[in-house]
């Protein structure tokens, strides 16, 4: 995984690739936190993450942890937030969906860049607004 890790040029990466990796690098994060938490069937985990994984949930954690973010982080939070997306589910609202967007954009620039004891703190702040 290094070696394409290294290849993504962090400066000309497209806000919605690190959104991309980032959703995937979030999911793993809290499926393997119910995981721990839970001995539940895959379904039943999987409905327990929704509200962490889904766009509203991520819109309300964003919000929360916002002022916790330093100044780069903010940056990409907003670069991912303000990129143009073409189609948002019926279900979602547009703000939460971009502000999810900005999310997501975050926690795959923390991988990307290989902060993963940031990366693990925004994750366990996530995890803590729905305590």
């Amino acid at each position: 995984m290094e070696e394409y890790i290294d290849k993504i040029d962090i400066q000309t990466v497209p806000a919605q690739t690190l959104a991309f990796i980032g959703d995937a690098v979030y999911n793993v994060y809290i499926r393997t936190y119910l995981a721990s938490i839970s001995t539940a069937k895959s379904g039943v985990l999987h409905n327990m993450s929704i509200k962490y994984v889904s766009a509203k949930g991520q819109a309300y954690i964003i919000d929360n942890i916002i002022d916790e973010l330093n100044e780069n982080e903010s940056a990409i939070y907003k670069r991912g937030r303000n990129t143009n997306i073409p189609s948002v589910s019926k279900n979602v609202d547009v703000i939460d969906y971009k502000k999810a967007t900005g999310f997501e954009s975050l926690i795959g620039y923390l991988y990307v860049t290989k902060q993963k004891d940031r990366l693990d703190y925004i994750v366990k702040k996530s995890i803590e607004c729905f305590k």
